[in-house]
C-alpha cells in the first residue's frame, strides 16, 4: 500500500474484545527486532505476551486517555492512543499493521490530531524511540525535538500561530 493518497479508514473506541487483535499489533511492531534475535517462536509468544502486558500496563497510566481502533474497510488496521492533558494532547501510540504503513493513514490520523490541537490552543507531544523510523514522519508533519529520554526522544508540535509556547 505504499501511494500517496491514504487508504479511508475511520476510528472506532477500543473494546475488550480486541485484545488478539492488539497484541497481534504488537508483535507486527515488534517483528523484524524479533527475527534478529533468533529466538524459537515459543520464546517469541513468551517475550511479546510478557511486553504486550507490560505496555498495556504502562499505558493505562495516562490520564484521558482515548484508545482507538483504525479500521481500514471496517477491518482493524491499527490503533490510537490519545491522552489529553491541560495544555498538550499527548499521542501515547500509533501503529498500524505493516501492509498498512507508508500509505499517509499515520500522517492524516496525527494530521487530524494536530488541527484539534490548534483548535484546542495545546500542543501534541509524543515519545519516540531513537532508531524508529517514523521520526521521519513526525519531523516532515512540523514536530520538533524537545527532549531526550535516553532510549527515546520526546517530540513536540505547536501551531506556529499559537503564542503560548
Amino acid at each position: 500500500m505504499q501511494n500517496n493518497n491514504p487508504a479511508p479508514t475511520k476510528l472506532r473506541q477500543a473494546e475488550p474484545n480486541d485484545e488478539a487483535f492488539l497484541f497481534q499489533l504488537y508483535a507486527s511492531a515488534r517483528a523484524e527486532e524479533m527475527s534478529a534475535w533468533g529466538w524459537d517462536s515459543a520464546q517469541r509468544e513468551a517475550f511479546l505476551s510478557l511486553q504486550f502486558r507490560a505496555q498495556q500496563a504502562h499505558y493505562a497510566e495516562y490520564p484521558n486517555t482515548d484508545h482507538q481502533i483504525i479500521l481500514a474497510a471496517e477491518r482493524p488496521v491499527g490503533r490510537m492512543l490519545v491522552s489529553e492533558l491541560d495544555d498538550e494532547f499527548r499521542l501515547v501510540d500509533i501503529t498500524l499493521l505493516p501492509e498498512y504503513r507508508n500509505a499517509g493513514i499515520g500522517a492524516a490520523l496525527i494530521g487530524g490530531l494536530m488541527k484539534k490541537a490548534a483548535y484546542s490552543a495545546k500542543a501534541v507531544r509524543l515519545h519516540v524511540e531513537k532508531n524508529n523510523r517514523a521520526q521521519r514522519l513526525y519531523q516532515r508533519l512540523g514536530f520538533r525535538f524537545i527532549g531526550d529520554a535516553g532510549s527515546h526522544y520526546l517530540m513536540e508540535w505547536r501551531d506556529m500561530k499559537d503564542k503560548t509556547g
